[in-house]
């Protein structure tokens, strides 16, 4: 069996993300994508994200129409700051019978890598899958020489450029712009219904 971890914060989860993971889910082979919404990232402390469970309704919606997507909440049930390499020490003992593991990223996160809490040990527990993101493109020679360990254990994505973020989408909702076609129909709906990002920067 074949595992993807894509975890983020999801805020809100939109169709670059779900180009992402169904790339990986096909290119990879992978039986299944787990989505992973970070209870509270150490990188992100200081921002103000949307309730955990806010973010996690978005994702099931955004992920119902593909059985191979399921979301986890590994993150969401246990106390912060979340780290990546905990979580997947937790996801591996969870599912034993997983003998590939591939953990999903953007090339912005690529380029930040060495600087996550054990890198190194992440590497053992799963190959890296990036997405390229040609706007935050990261210097994968530096990013080697900086973590030498990393060389063999990461491979690119066929996903087409996407040039927006979820930050992004929430400026759109602030000063009154559509998510049409941006977001999943689902997701759009519940931003509108709960008023998402009204006044979230």
């Amino acid at each position: 069996m074949k595992l993807g971890v894509f975890g983020g914060t999801f805020d809100p989860p939109h169709y670059g993300h779900l180009a992402l993971a169904e790339t990986a889910r096909v290119q990879l082979g992978l039986d299944e994508v787990l989505f992973i919404p970070a209870g509270a990232p150490p990188h992100k402390l200081d921002h103000r994200l949307s309730p955990p469970e806010v973010r996690a309704a978005l994702v099931e919606a955004a992920i119902a129409d593909n059985p191979a997507f399921t979301l986890c909440r590994v993150d969401l049930d246990r106390p912060g700051p979340h780290y990546t390499v905990e979580m997947l020490r937790l996801l591996r003992r969870r599912f034993p019978q997983v003998e590939g593991w591939y953990f999903l990223m953007g090339e912005d996160s690529l380029r930040d890598f060495p600087t996550w809490r054990e890198p190194a040990h992440i590497l053992e527990m799963a190959t890296l899958a990036v997405m390229p993101r040609p706007q935050m493109a990261a210097d994968v020679e530096a990013v080697l020489a900086r973590l030498p360990a990393l060389r063999g254990r990461f491979l690119w994505l066929d996903v087409p450029p996407v040039y927006f973020a979820a930050t992004d989408l929430r400026r759109r909702v602030r000063v009154g712009l559509p998510l049409r076609y941006l977001v999943p129909p689902a997701v759009e709906q519940r931003i509108l219904e709960w008023q998402l990002y009204r006044d979230t920067p």
